[in-house]
């Protein structure tokens, strides 16, 4: 006999970055009257991946044709575009270039220009003279101009989520254990000792989800190895007009070192990619001997970095070397000098890494008993928050 169980909610989501506020929105939407309550460790929504990022709204065009990330971003653009104008939060529809500036990277920028259209996207192939037309100090051998990009503020989009979902949010609110028990749903333990009670799980936790999948008993077959982005403001933001990105290395799922004029009208310039020495290591100085120790106890962390160190020290050589990181910038803006880049707030990307030491490309969800779990949603995720959201949603739905 299965004794009655008291439920403070249906579903327990925990993580209060957009992807989790995403998530408790869409499942109330769905199923109205569903009880959510969100369990956040921080004093206040998006405080890590959410808040600290370069604020892009991506078209989609980096993305593998029927891949999540292609179909999410392509219309989670439209849709997040949609929810700004809906609650009046700061965002423009700006465009951006991609900029080939070495004649290795034109079959690359090409690859792109198929890879956009495949995808929906709108693309415009420019010459060197229609690149000055665009970004009057840029310079290139060739690009494409992709019109759906733009920019807002995913800070205020996080806590628009909170408010319109109608879950119970509860900040300041870090999980330590995790009883799951089939029949009886799940019981959640926080550091101040208070006990919350749900039927089901969504570990929407980003930098920690992995070790939250551990706690509820799952093996999640990949371990969080987190890279920081450092970031510089830009002292003379009028030799740059909107957003100009390299052309990516499609080896990696990081973008490279890019320019983006925000919403404030700033420019942002950056991120490189270099590991972090804590789940939360915002700069070299934060160092946590046990999350360090995690990250280099995984096979994975050590067959990665035999395949890619040369890259890898690239980055490392411009985290410390400022010198180094302005050439990086020269080779879209040559008028651009060390004295031009203050240092801004860094943020740390959750990378998913497998045992075979393969950096997971696309999002990752998935189930356990009474439980879901986003194992991989790093950028495009704030673009493609609202259908991620939906996707996640409907497998809870399922489980209730």
């Amino acid at each position: 006999m299965v004794r009655a169980v008291t439920y403070d909610c249906d579903v327990l989501v925990i993580g209060g970055g957009i992807v989790g506020l995403s998530t408790a929105y869409a499942i109330t939407r769905a199923a109205p009257g569903t009880r959510v309550t969100v369990l956040e460790k921080e004093p206040g929504p998006a405080r890590h991946q959410t808040g600290r990022n370069s604020g892009v709204i991506h078209s989609g065009i980096y993305y593998r044709p029927g891949s999540l990330k292609a179909r999410y971003a392509v219309r989670g653009a439209a849709e997040m575009v949609k929810f700004c104008a809906e609650y009046g939060i700061a965002h423009e529809v700006t465009g951006k270039l991609i900029v080939a500036t070495e004649r290795a990277e034109l079959t690359r920028l090409h690859a792109l220009v198929q890879r956009g259209r495949e995808n929906g996207i709108p693309v415009r192939e420019l010459g060197p003279a229609q690149i000055a037309e665009y970004e009057p100090e840029v310079r290139g051998l060739a690009a494409i101009q992709v019109g759906t990009t733009g920019i807002c503020d995913y800070g205020s989009v996080a806590g628009r989520l909170a408010d319109a979902s109608g879950a119970e949010v509860r900040y300041g609110s870090e999980v330590v254990r995790i009883d799951r028990r089939a029949a009886l749903g799940v019981a959640v333990r926080t550091a101040d000792g208070s006990v919350v009670r749900g039927k089901v799980l969504v570990n929407c936790a980003g930098l920690h989800c992995d070790r939250v999948a551990m706690l509820a008993g799952d093996d999640p077959g990949m371990r969080i190895v987190p890279f920081r982005g450092e970031y510089f403001d830009l002292t003379r933001p009028d030799l740059v007009r909107g957003l100009v990105y390299p052309v990516p290395d499609p080896a990696f799922p990081f973008l490279g070192v890019h320019l983006t004029r925000g919403i404030g009208g700033g420019v942002h310039v950056g991120p490189n990619a270099v590991p972090a020495l804590a789940r939360e290591g915002y700069g070299w100085d934060v160092v946590r001997p046990r999350e360090l120790a995690g990250t280099v106890s995984w096979p994975g962390a050590w067959r990665m970095a035999g395949r890619h160190w040369r890259y890898g020290a690239g980055e490392v050589r411009r985290s410390f070397s400022k010198s180094a990181f302005t050439t990086a910038v020269r080779r879209l803006l040559p008028a651009v000098t060390s004295d031009d880049l203050v240092p801004a707030a860094a943020g740390v990307r959750a990378q998913a890494v497998l045992r075979d030491g393969t950096l997971v490309d696309d999002f990752l969800i998935r189930e356990g008993a009474r439980a879901v779990h986003v194992l991989n949603a790093p950028s495009p995720a704030a673009t493609a928050s609202l259908p991620i959201g939906r996707a996640v949603a409907r497998r809870v739905l399922a489980l209730l």
